[in-house]
């Protein structure tokens, strides 16, 4: 049975509390099987019959809007789609040495030109981004409190849900649940 990991959108931050139990619970509610969490921040990893991901991002985000009464995006992706997000390298060496931050964001679907290009015009002297697939890289020579960019303004600006998690957590994930 395939094995996915599902990223939620605002699990654990701006004063939505959700316990893991909770969330485990309404994961083996669809039907799916060995639910466990990562960090208390909404990573989800189950084993589902089903392998089309937006099929069971769809079924997740309804569930927890009914149990959770708000809205919770979802983005799914395979374990071997996790590994390579971790191992990806999106900037230099030396880039990647001196960032304060590393983030990656997750897509439902991967930007037009127009996306692309308004994500890069957002960059800074301190953040810079890169684009592969359904995944924004995000170099930070900041403290994410101090930067200028966030999820908010993102999604305002490029005009798609998206849900950010560190490098470091990602490639966690991908050692501790190889594909």
């Amino acid at each position: 049975m395939p094995r996915y990991v599902a990223f939620l959108r605002a699990i654990n931050v701006g004063g939505r509390i959700v316990k893991m139990d909770v969330l485990r619970s309404i994961f083996e509610g669809l039907g799916h099987r060995e639910v466990s969490t990562f960090i208390a921040s909404g990573n989800v990893l189950f084993e589902a019959s089903a392998r089309n991901t937006a099929s069971l991002e769809a079924a997740i985000e309804k569930a927890l809007e009914t149990s959770l009464g708000y809205e919770v995006a979802t983005f799914v992706r395979t374990r071997a789609e996790v590994a390579e997000i971790a191992r990806h390298q999106a900037f230099s060496p030396a880039e990647t040495a001196s960032a304060v931050a590393l983030n990656v964001g997750l897509l439902k679907t991967p930007l037009d030109k127009a996306g692309v290009a308004t994500l890069l015009s957002l960059g800074t002297e301190a953040d810079a981004f890169h684009v592969n697939g359904r995944e924004i890289y995000w170099r930070s020579a900041l403290r994410q409190s101090e930067s200028k960019f966030n999820n908010a303004t993102f999604e305002k600006r490029v005009k798609t849900r998206a849900t950010f998690r560190g490098l470091r957590t990602m490639q966690q994930l991908a050692s501790k649940y190889p594909a």
